[in-house]
């Protein structure tokens, strides 16, 4: 299946010729409010450097105090925007460093993907994705089916080429640019993904690179994303009994009047003007509240007794957010590159695969996989895997991996076998709840970090804070 669309940014290589072409490009920064922003080419296919290139776009903010290196920075998805994590990134912890985001290719405001009209997204995102019957089983795979033609028709190429493997090709030509020898990075969440990659390709290059909330790069699948979201949510139902919230008396009352909220959705959903909150947008909303820990709580409990008031709007509005949808209804890049990127890098087990893997997650987690449903989303995607490497990192410079105990999307568990599996990896724990270790951990955390980024001191492995 084939489309020749040639997203915004596709463009002619530079002047040159093979991989010199590229080498020989000079980053120009130019001024954007407070910060410095850059565009520079890169090959559509590292593999092929005279052929189609793409852009990419970068922001940096500049160190302050004396410049000795860059911190590059990535805030995970995939599809996050780096340019975006820079304007609210804690740069006054690293001074010496110039903080640079950029966005990945197949991303932000770089060379996006593509994929249907505002309308038919609308669609794909309220779908029921946990079918309870063969007519809603056909349903969701025709939902599944749909968006990945919308992706081919409007991304073409470009949907071949946004692997985690070219991005770390690119993040190494950008390390390149600045003039670094070697790479300082700090990647969240997916961005960990990014940064263990690098080490695996350029183990000789890493610098200091900070990993937090780790992905899972082991071939060990005991442990799985929807397990941090009953962890999250049964440490939420805890808080909220023991508040007097009004959900219940007890964490597992709580529990049982939010999954009875998600039942009756599926039902009957919930309109909201002239839109509705379904079933699958209802859990969108409570779980995105999740990420932010104990900070969330409140809203949380806010959200859902309006909801089961019949009042669907601020669930609506947060599942809106992490869908990336505006309020003129249009969606963010990150809709698109998310599964883009991500069914590009893993294979996939296929339709009766999912079938035969859903009952085992349903008792791997048993209050949200039931309504998660079957992981269909890469069934009927249009590109081939990228190729599956064992990733050790062997040769790199130590690695740090930040890993919190109450992680809802990376479960912690994943930060143990991260540092594990990397040859020079440490660990270091914050005994909390929320996602990202860094922006959320207490002092212990940051002042590990600060120290090890600014002065090369390593924490010792299995530190707790």
């Amino acid at each position: 299946m084939g489309s020749d669309a040639q997203p915004d940014g596709f463009a002619a290589p530079p002047a040159g010729q093979g991989r010199q072409r590229y080498l020989d490009q000079k980053l120009q920064w130019i001024p954007c409010g407070q910060y410095d922003c850059a565009s520079v080419l890169v090959p559509l296919d590292w593999d092929r450097p005279d052929g189609q290139a793409i852009t990419l776009k970068m922001k940096r903010a500049k160190a302050q105090q004396e410049h000795k290196g860059s911190l590059f920075i990535n805030p995970g998805g995939p599809g996050g925007s780096g340019q975006q994590m820079v304007d609210t990134f804690d740069g006054k912890s690293f001074p010496n460093h110039d903080i640079i985001g950029w966005d990945p290719r197949g991303s932000g405001d770089s060379t996006t993907v593509v994929c249907g009209t505002p309308e038919q997204t609308d669609e794909y995102v309220a779908m029921d994705t946990s079918p309870d019957d063969d007519q809603e089983w056909q349903e969701v795979a025709q939902g599944f089916k749909d968006f990945a033609a919308q992706c081919r028709e409007g991304s073409g190429a470009l949907l071949d080429h946004i692997s985690t493997l070219d991005t770390v090709r690119d993040l190494d030509y950008l390390r390149h640019l600045v003039g670094d020898e070697k790479l300082d990075y700090m990647g969240i969440s997916y961005g960990t993904y990014i940064g263990s990659l690098y080490g695996e390709l350029y183990p000789q290059r890493v610098g200091r690179m900070v990993l937090d909330s780790a992905v899972n790069i082991t071939d060990d699948e005991s442990v799985i994303q929807a397990m941090g979201f009953d962890l999250a949510l049964k440490n939420y139902a805890q808080w909220c009994a023991e508040q007097s919230c009004g959900l219940g008396g007890s964490a597992d009352e709580v529990v049982k009047t939010i999954t009875g909220l998600f039942d009756s959705l599926d039902a009957k959903p919930l309109a909201v003007g002239d839109r509705e909150l379904t079933q699958s947008l209802g859990i969108t909303g409570t779980v995105t509240y999740l990420y932010f820990g104990a900070s969330g709580y409140p809203q949380l409990t806010d959200a859902l007794q309006e909801a089961l008031a019949g009042r669907g709007e601020t669930l609506l509005e947060t599942a809106d957010l992490m869908n990336g949808r505006d309020a003129q209804g249009n969606y963010s890049s990150m809709t698109y590159s998310f599964p883009g990127i991500g069914c590009i890098d893993a294979e996939d087990p296929g339709e009766q695969g999912a079938k035969d893997e859903f009952p085992k997650d349903v008792a791997k987690a048993p209050i949200l996989a039931p309504y998660f449903g079957p992981n269909l989303q890469c069934t009927w995607w249009t590109t081939k895997p990228s190729p599956q490497l064992k990733i050790t990192a062997q040769g790199a410079a130590p690695i740090l991996v930040l890993g919190a105990t109450g992680d809802p999307a990376t479960p912690y568990q994943q930060a143990v076998w991260m540092a594990d599996q990397l040859d020079s990896g440490v660990l270091l724990t914050w005994k909390g709840a929320g996602h990202s270790a860094w922006d959320l951990g207490n002092a212990c955390v940051k002042d590990a970090v600060r120290g090890y980024v600014n002065k090369g001191v390593v924490p010792k492995d299995a530190t707790t804070c």
